[in-house]
């Protein structure tokens, strides 16, 4: 483009500098054209809920607070993706949930929509069982560092997408249509590797063996003449021996003289005059014919030959592949999103969670919450559900008292969980809820002291708090527990 207005982003200017500096920073270090790096997406905060470290940390939303395990985590939870490109893209969801009604509201719409299709939901996912990484495969592609077998995990994936978009052609959800456009089956790339690249190739890419038979007529006549050498040699020589009539006529082979015809003295008067000496013995004479000097060719450069043709033909398939890289990006992330709803939806069914309702009045009504970790985690136990009500007006707080061991912590925690994962788009664990939408949620929770930069438990507390009190609006959902002791 000439300037950045044509890609929407002529008011960032920091952020074009710095991802300037990026850009450069990896063409440098990676030595290579980057052509799978096709568009810059700008990050707006005011698309997203904010979420801070220390609440990421609180509601453990990717990882566990004292093990760093995703087990025991929303992620852990909400994640059964069946492709990595569905696993980034639902964690990147969990860390960005949205703050626009109408697209929270698709999302929920995509979910109910695989929910009643729970058949073809399953198939859909088993298809994805077979699709590989997409979006790693192209980067691998474009640094020119993908193998044969990358290639045919690639057309096993690509075989997979007919099946999902015809499963997809049905359904009617806003986001469910888009997906089905935006994915692109990819047939022609599907051909090409089916017609080049053999089904079980090796793993070394200059060791031959990659070139489907039938795909490049040379590739055919060298392996032909790696293998068949020694029949073709056979033939010539009955055909020399009919021809002449010298009944003892051999071809024979050395290291100086390669492969030549020998004839006994007796014999010497027969030999034609096409034939070229080579070699004189005391009992015989040594010849080469322009066939056999051909096949000798043909034999010995043979292997060399056919290593570096097949590794340039697999180089030249891996070049037509790259240079399609948009395509296969749009259909890895359209690939990403449906995996993503497939799995909100299965985890939705298998857990009982309900779809919210949103609301951009500040009232968050929730019947029968249940924590979606803990639950899962406490499977032999009841859990012991609980309501929430919360408005803008005389229900602004509510305070939490009782014994240890009673659940206050579990039942704060549940209620912001129950808010991110109905912002998500997520079905949520509770028998009704009606959400209003947070533009932050703030956690205070516990604290150890920070000995290193001599401050006290209390006195990280109070500057948490300070934080709070600073930046949450008339929207946010605050959570403290235990402040101050």
């Amino acid at each position: 483009v000439n300037n950045n207005v044509a890609l929407g982003l002529s008011e960032y200017s920091s952020g074009l500098c710095a991802a300037g500096s990026i850009m450069q920073y990896l063409t440098e270090t990676q030595k290579n054209s980057l052509i799978h790096i096709t568009r810059i997406i700008p990050y707006v905060s005011g698309r997203y809920m904010t979420i801070d470290n220390s609440t990421r940390r609180n509601l453990e939303l990717i990882e566990t607070m004292r093990e760093k395990q995703k087990r025991g985590s929303l992620l852990w939870v909400l994640d059964k993706t069946k492709t990595a490109m569905g696993a980034r893209y639902l964690r990147s969801c969990i860390e960005q949930p949205l703050i626009d009604k109408k697209e929270i509201e698709q999302r929920l719409d995509a979910i109910e929509e695989l929910n009643d299709n729970a058949i073809n939901r399953e198939e859909i996912r088993e298809y994805l069982n077979a699709v590989y990484d997409l979006e790693r495969l192209m980067s691998r592609v474009s640094y020119q560092s993908a193998n044969p077998r990358d290639l045919t995990a690639f057309k096993t994936s690509l075989a997979m997408l007919p099946h999902i978009r015809s499963l997809l052609s049905c359904m009617t959800s806003e986001l469910l249509r888009s997906v089905y456009n935006e994915i692109d089956p990819l047939e022609d790339l599907y051909n090409l590797i089916e017609a080049a690249i053999e089904d079980e190739p090796p793993i070394a890419v200059r060791e031959g063996g990659i070139i489907k038979q039938g795909y490049y007529e040379e590739v055919d006549i060298l392996r032909a003449a790696k293998t068949e050498g020694k029949s073709w040699l056979m033939a010539l020589e009955e055909r020399e021996k009919e021809r002449t009539g010298i009944k003892n006529l051999r071809i024979r082979y050395n290291r100086v003289f390669g492969y030549y015809l020998e004839v006994t003295n007796s014999f010497k008067e027969l030999v034609p005059m096409d034939w070229v000496r080579k070699q004189t013995l005391t009992n015989a004479e040594r010849y080469t014919t322009a066939e056999l000097k051909e096949l000798e060719d043909k034999i010995l450069n043979a292997e060399d030959r056919l290593y570096t043709l097949e590794y340039d033909l697999f180089a030249d398939v891996r070049e037509k592949i790259a240079s399609q890289v948009q395509r296969i990006q749009q259909t890895a992330k359209a690939i990403a999103k449906i995996d993503m709803f497939a799995s909100l939806s299965y985890v939705a069914m298998s857990n009982r969670f309900i779809r919210p309702s949103i609301n951009k009045k500040g009232v968050i009504n929730i019947k029968n919450g249940r924590h979606p970790v803990v639950e899962k985690i406490q499977n032999h136990d009841l859990f012991v559900a609980n309501d929430t009500y919360l408005d803008n007006q005389a229900q602004r707080i509510a305070i939490i008292t009782g014994p240890n061991m009673a659940g206050k912590s579990t039942y704060m925690r549940q209620t912001a969980l129950i808010v991110l994962m109905a912002q998500i788009g997520s079905f949520v664990p509770a028998d009704e809820a009606d959400i209003g939408i947070v533009d932050r949620i703030f956690t205070r929770v516990g604290a150890s002291d920070d000995l290193a930069s001599g401050q006290s438990t209390f006195m990280i507390e109070m500057n948490e708090v300070s934080n709070i009190l600073r930046n949450a609006t008339s929207k946010s959902l605050l959570i403290l527990d235990e402040i101050g002791r």
